[in-house]
């Protein structure tokens, strides 16, 4: 009684093929429990699957604030392991929200030598630039032949963090031979990619896609957090509360000059 704690709103069940083969995130029991009657409610019923298999203790150093990063991070440290972001790497990320900038610093814990990351507006540059990035550029059509100037080629791994069509786009045009392109985020469900699958099939580009966090990576999120090793206070630009939850919705998907903006249910 008491403890202060992070509860996963999705649990993988541990035994299921997905799971054995380490594509916990597949797993049908993780797609299908949830809280009740969701997250964004004064008190809510957390189901046994849940308590016993994504309850985890917080460390005193870890406000409740710096703790609503777990989940994204471990979404993030689940993303970089299976695109296989490490040492000597060059990195673009498109999209420099608050997903954007957790890839940026992961990438750098991981070892890239070059992280840049591209956005089509200045506070997200700014921020890119406060976070660590090696490079932050202006998105759009001139995105490919800047990122060639700077690498002298594409480059090895692009993360898209941004749900357009024509960022997944760019992001074909972006990427090295040999590399990784991450659909981090997607276009809508109505969206279609257009490339032509001739020009690419001698340059063993890979194309994947991570979805959600295994238990293994949230515990990994957890302690970078708690070791300090990713800044994320910084990223806290808006707090409201339960009943201003259609403002915080607006300030996100307005894009402006807001990155994490965390619900105070106590307000």
């Amino acid at each position: 009684m008491g403890d202060r704690v992070f509860v996963s709103h999705h649990v993988p069940c541990g035994q299921c093929r997905y799971c054995i083969k380490g594509h916990e995130t597949a797993c049908e029991t993780l797609h299908t429990s949830n809280y009740d009657p969701g997250g964004f409610s004064e008190y809510v019923r957390v189901p046994k699957i849940n308590v016993e298999k994504g309850t985890y203790l917080l460390p005193p150093q870890l406000s409740f604030e710096e703790a609503t990063f777990i989940e994204p991070l471990g979404c993030t440290v689940r993303a970089q392991r299976l695109a296989g972001v490490g040492e000597e790497d060059t990195v673009l990320i498109i999209g420099g929200g608050v997903s954007g900038l957790l890839h940026l610093q992961l990438s750098k814990l991981r070892g890239a030598t070059t992280v840049m990351v591209a956005d089509l507006r200045d506070y997200r540059l700014e921020a890119a630039k406060r976070f660590g990035a090696d490079f932050a550029l202006r998105g759009g059509e001139g995105l490919p032949e800047r990122v060639r100037e700077i690498l002298g080629r594409g480059a090895d791994h692009v993360i898209l963090c941004a749900g357009s069509r024509q960022a997944a786009e760019q992001a074909f045009k972006c990427v090295d031979r040999g590399g990784t392109i991450l659909l981090f985020a997607v276009p809508p469900p109505d969206s279609s990619l257009s490339f032509v699958p001739a020009e690419r099939w001698r340059e063993e580009v890979k194309l994947m896609t991570s979805y959600g966090a295994a238990p293994g990576d949230l515990e990994e999120a957890l302690d970078l957090l708690r070791r300090g090793r990713i800044r994320v206070k910084e990223m806290i630009t808006h707090r409201v509360g339960l009943g201003e939850i259609a403002l915080g919705f607006k300030l996100v998907a307005e894009a402006g000059e807001s990155l994490k903006v965390v619900v105070e249910p106590q307000r």
